[in-house]
């Protein structure tokens, strides 16, 4: 059973998402709040496992608290809004957002992006994939593939993957630990400042 926190300060919204998404037989809602003080609160005294913020709220927004709960928690964090600003989505991204879905999104692709980033996966929807892809910094824009080795490589597209941490150290069969120091080589090299950028220069093709 998924324990899921909803976090969004109009309460229609949240008591909505409350029913709809409790309907699911995986999916336990265990608390509603109406902003990332208390949703930060909330999580550092309970167990949650996902949590769904919306990014504009009183006293914190979504951005905020997704930092306050990923240096506290173990919780995993999906932004859902219906502001799709570049600066909120690479914020969040930065500090630990696993997903990234406009308010619009059917509730059964909510769901969906629940199940995904609960069991290790990050999610962000295409239309924000694609306004991360058109603003990137031209910097990133041409990597020469030969400054990487093979394991490297392998890194990469798994990242491009979606898939997490622990599940490359198991594809690879190598250790966590040894993961993230492939990815901080990677970002060093490449002058990205995370994974999320990683993905997108390679499915642009921007290895070389």
């Amino acid at each position: 059973m998924i324990k899921l926190l909803i976090c969004d300060d109009d309460m229609l919204i949240r008591e909505s998402l409350k029913i709809i998404l409790g309907m699911d037989e995986e999916i336990e809602v265990v608390g509603t709040c109406e902003n990332g003080s208390v949703a930060s609160k909330f999580i550092v005294e309970n167990k949650v496992d996902v949590a769904l913020l919306d990014v504009r709220m009183p006293v914190m927004n979504g951005v905020e608290a997704t930092k306050n709960i990923v240096n506290k928690s173990e919780t995993k964090v999906i932004i859902l809004t219906t502001f799709d600003e570049d600066d909120f989505i690479k914020d969040a991204i930065r500090y630990g957002a696993k997903g990234y879905i406009l308010k619009n999104t059917p509730p059964d692709k909510i769901i969906d992006t629940i199940k995904m980033v609960h069991k290790g996966h990050s999610v962000i929807q295409d239309v924000v994939l694609e306004k991360l892809k058109n603003n990137m910094d031209d910097s990133c824009e041409k990597i020469n593939k030969d400054n990487f080795t093979e394991r490297e490589i392998e890194i990469i597209e798994s990242i491009a993957e979606g898939l997490s941490n622990k599940e490359i150290s198991s594809k690879l069969f190598i250790s966590e630990g040894t993961v993230k120091n492939y990815i901080s080589n990677i970002l060093n090299k490449t002058g990205l400042s995370h994974r999320t950028q990683i993905a997108i220069s390679y499915i642009k093709g921007n290895f070389k």
